[in-house]
This record gives structure tokens, sequence and C-alpha cells, in this order.
């Protein structure tokens, strides 16, 4: 383990705004800008209860247990601070005595392997029906006809519902950070780079498939239903297609299906880790931006899953030929076997905790919200977003004025979009830029390092070629299309290469018509990366400033093998 005390270089001030430093003790710890969950300004009520971190003690506790529970040498507790309107997180170092580390490494290396060997058993039989039972009472409440202090229990009720669930979510992340890391250093020590494991490592069966294939299936039927498919080929206005398609003879079946589709996959955001976002089952025109897209381009999804089976089922057979001593290789496919068996898990444990969790507490927000209009206290339902939790309970429950708070509140937030926020604060240490594992999964090491170098060569920063992390290999020219709110994905053509902050499973449905892919963060096993890398799509991730050089309509090369995006046009 490298000195937790060993500084790399610090940062404590920043000329645009204030930086209110509680002591010494916060001021030693690295406050990274976690771009890859939260990269746009942060609403009050999610930064008070939304977050995993810990916020004043309060909230996060289900974080510290993950350390706590497996005696993990690689945090104590992992908590946030907002500075400038955006979420910065830092990981407290482990603190034990010193008779202690080498037993408790011990005792970390000796049951993680057995969490990751036994884990989809418990995942399957225990954790899923345990979450979706916590789905379904979240909403299943009578929040029209129940008393404002009636539906305060309910929120009380939602938010212990949110920590026991992100208890799981942190079983989940250890178990399979224990598989993938055997795997890949087994794979590394057979010769095997990045690329050819990220190739490996995805999934043959999970949730974003089932999402994909549900949505392949409406294109189907649509393409089935001549007046039907005519519809969707006649506009790009996707209001337009919804405000027809029952008067289209023959379309009760479509309309069947996606309501399904609603119901079963509709509780995603394209900002997962925020509440202000509407999801698809409020509003589904991103379900009919897909298959509207489908339908023009005529998409086979067991032709992309075949592609990416067959892409695994290759790179495997490399990677076994490089090994010729038999006991070695009998490790070697052990650990491949049960990183590949953990691999549903990244999307699935989204699906049903990051995307399904949070998005069943923003429409229960949402219902609040609408109750406390009812009773005056708002004039908008989603004015709720920008209270505090204590502020909600003292609004519903007495005299406590907070009209003027939420316009106030609206105001900073939209202000602060108009400033680009730094990568980090604080005192960056060996330890918390290389071995704090959740930074360097992220690519932030690399990240550090880029910035580093630009201070120290005094150079100008190049407005045309910039240097990321390789996502995916390949080379792709081709017309970018930036995204920086959720609204402006369903405006992205067929062929452009999508550039922006971050990507979660919600975007996934563009995967299938973008050639190439850029974004400030992420690192080689990130969302944007493993993705695009199951979809053959180039992708260079982690570039730190792609959306704010490339503008929509530029020509740019991504070189997803080199980690380098150049604008040539």
């Amino acid at each position: 383990m490298s000195d937790t005390s060993k500084i790399l270089a610090t940062k404590f001030t920043d000329d645009r705004f204030p930086i209110e430093w509680k002591d010494e003790a916060e001021k030693s710890l690295m406050w990274f800008y976690d771009d890859l969950h939260c990269p746009n300004p942060i609403s009050p009520l999610y930064f008070d209860i939304g977050g995993w971190w810990d916020t004043e003690g309060r909230w996060g506790a289900d974080c510290s247990y993950m350390y706590q529970r497996f005696g993990a040498p690689i945090g104590k507790a992992w908590i946030a601070k907002k500075i400038g309107g955006y979420v910065y997180s830092a990981v407290v170092p482990p603190e034990m005595d010193a008779d202690k580390i080498g037993p408790m490494f011990d005792y970390y290396t000796k049951v993680m392997p057995i969490y990751a060997d036994t884990f989809m058993d418990r995942w399957n039989k225990e954790y899923v029906p345990r979450l979706k039972y916590m789905q379904n009472a979240i909403l299943d409440f009578d929040f029209e006809h129940k008393s404002l202090p009636e539906i305060m229990i309910h929120m009380e009720d939602i938010l212990d519902m949110k920590c026991e669930a992100f208890r799981i979510h942190w079983i989940i992340n250890l178990a399979q950070f224990q598989a993938s890391t055997d795997f890949t250093n087994a794979a590394k020590a057979a010769g095997a780079d990045d690329v050819l494991i990220g190739k490996i490592n995805v999934s043959p069966a999970d949730r974003n498939w089932d999402s994909l294939k549900a949505l392949w299936e409406m294109k189907e039927e649509v393409c089935r239903v001549p007046a039907l498919k005519e519809l969707f080929l006649s506009t790009t206005d996707n209001a337009v297609i919804m405000e027809k398609v029952s008067g289209v003879p023959g379309s009760e079946k479509f309309l069947s299906m996606m309501e399904a589709y609603r119901e079963e996959y509709g509780f995603k955001a394209m900002y997962t880790h925020e509440f202000i976002y509407k999801t698809w089952y409020e509003d589904p025109t991103p379900a009919y931006e897909a298959v509207r897209a489908y339908v023009c381009s005529d998409y086979d999804y067991n032709e992309e899953y075949s592609a990416c089976m067959q892409s695994q089922k290759e790179a495997i057979a490399e990677l076994y030929a490089k090994v010729s001593d038999p006991e070695e290789l009998a490790k070697l496919k052990h650990y491949l076997e049960l990183s590949v068996k953990m691999a549903p898990i990244t999307p699935d444990h989204h699906f049903y905790i990051d995307q399904g969790i949070y998005s069943h507490m923003r429409v229960a927000f949402v219902r609040i919200g609408e109750a406390m209009v009812r009773a005056g206290i708002l004039d908008d339902a989603e004015d709720i977003f920008m209270l505090k939790y204590d502020e909600i309970r003292s609004a519903c429950c007495g005299d406590y004025p907070v009209k003027e708070r939420v316009q106030t509140r609206r105001a900073e937030m939209e202000a602060t979009r108009k400033r680009p926020p730094q990568e980090w604060y604080g005192t960056a240490t060996e330890w918390q830029v290389y071995n704090e594992p959740y930074k360097s999964l992220w690519g932030y090491p690399q990240k550090f390092e880029a910035e580093q170098q630009e201070k120290e060569s005094k150079a100008e920063i190049s407005k045309t070629v910039l240097k990321g992390i390789p996502g995916c290999p390949g080379c792709q020219e081709g017309v970018a299309h930036l995204v920086s709110d959720p609204s402006e994905l369903d405006t992205v053509k067929e062929g452009e290469i999508l550039v922006c902050k971050m990507t979660n499973p919600a975007w996934v449905v563009s995967f299938s018509k973008i050639s190439a892919l850029v974004t400030d963060t992420g690192g080689a096993l990130s969302h944007p990366a493993v993705v695009a890398r199951e979809f053959g799509v180039p992708c260079v991730v982690g570039t730190r400033r792609a959306t704010q050089l490339i503008k929509t309509g530029d020509k740019i090369r991504v070189d997803g093998s080199k980690g380098v995006v150049e604008v040539i046009g």
C-alpha cells in the first residue's frame, strides 16, 4: 500500500468562488469531481439525501458499512462536499492498529473470493426479490388522500429502504470487484492487454440486453403493420407519433407492448444519480425515439447480440492461446468463468438499485410535491427537489415558508451551469490517486497525470487534439454531436459521433446508431467503455474537456486504440 501521507499536489482555492474548509482534516483529503455519476450541478434534495456518501453524519452509513463489513483496507468512509454547486467526494484513508493490518488483509483476501464465487445465488434468490419489493413499496402508497404527516412517515420508510438497497449495492460492488480483479491479474500475467480483457468481460445476459430486445420487438411489431410503419417513418417528431399512434388501425398490440415496456423498463433517466430528470416511466418519449430510430435503420437486435458474443468467443480463444502450461490455463479459465458469470451484475445492479431505486424515489417525491402543491406549500411539484430533507419535514408539518428558497436555488443552479468544474481540490496523495480503487477504476490517475503534465509544461492547451483513455479500439471519422442535456439525446443522428460528459444504461439505446463515442469522464472499466466494446463502437473516455472544445457539427477523428480525439474540420 502506498504512503497515505506522500503529497503529490494541493489545490485549496478557486478564483471563481470561495471554498469554505471546515478544518485541516478536510483539507488533507482529495476531493474529486464525481463526473461519472453526478456531472451536473446537483439539486439540494439529492445532495442532502440521495447520495451514497455521508453528509454531516446523517446519511451514507451504508457506504461506511462496506468498509466495515469487509475489513477492507481500501478506505474508512466516503464523504461529500458541495464545491461551486457540484458534488465532490473524498475517501477517508483506512485507519487500523499496526498489529491488525496484516491479519485484516489476510481476512479480506480469504473472504472476498468466497463472496465472488457464491454471489450470483445470493443475488438471484435473496437480493433481487427484496429490491423488487422495495421498488413496489416506494410507490404503493395513497399519496393523494393521506395527510401530510402520514406522507412524511412514508418518506422516512422510503429513505430506510434506500439505505438498505445501498448496503446490498456495496456487497455487490466488492464481490464483483474481486472477481474482475482476479481475472484481470491472471489475464495480464498471460500477456493480455486492457482491450482484450474488455472484449472478454462482457455480459451475455442482463437487463440491458432485455431492454434492447424489448425495444427491438416493438420495432418488429411496427414494421408488421404497414400504416404504423408509415407513421414512424413520416416524421422525426416523437410528439406527433405519440399523438397519432392510437388512431392507427392495428396499433393495439404495439401500444400494449409500449405500456409493458414503460412499467418494466421505464424507471430510468438519462442521468441516474439525481432526482430532477424525468423518467421514461413518466415520459416515454425516449422509448418512442428508440423505436423510431430502429425502424429507420432496420436495427437487428439478434445480429448485434451475436456479433458481441462472437467477439467475446474469439477474444477468449486468443487469450487461452497465450498460455501453454496446463495448470496455469486451468487457473486462468477458473478466473475467467467467474468474472464472466459476474459480468451481468454491472448492468443489473444498476437496473435494480442506482437506476431503479432512485427512479422510484423520484416519482414518489413528485407525488409528495403534488401533495404540497395541494396544500399551498409549493407552486409546482418539481419544486420539492430544491428543498432539503428537514425543510420538507418542516414545511409539511409546520408554518415554514419555502417558496422563496425554491426560486433562489433554481437561479443558483442555473448560474452554476456556466462554470465548468475543476477536477479536484484539497490534497492529492499517492494513496488517494493510485491506490484508492474506485478512482483507479474510473480513470482518475490518468486524468490527474495529464493535468499535472499540462501544468508543468505550461504549454498552451490544444483546442484541436484531446488525449484520453482508450475505451474501445478502432479509428472513426465523422460528424460530432454534443449532448449536454438529456433532452438532446433524441436528436443524435445515425452515424454521428456522440460527445458527452458520461453515459449510463439509459443511454444504451443510442449505441446502435452512433459511429463512435467520446466522453469527458471514465476509465477503461467505466460504463461508456464497457458498452462501447459490447457494440464495437470506437471510444475514447476520460478526455476531461471534450464537451468544452467540441461542438455539434465539428468533423472529428476518434482513435479508440490510442485514446486520441482530433478536431479536423
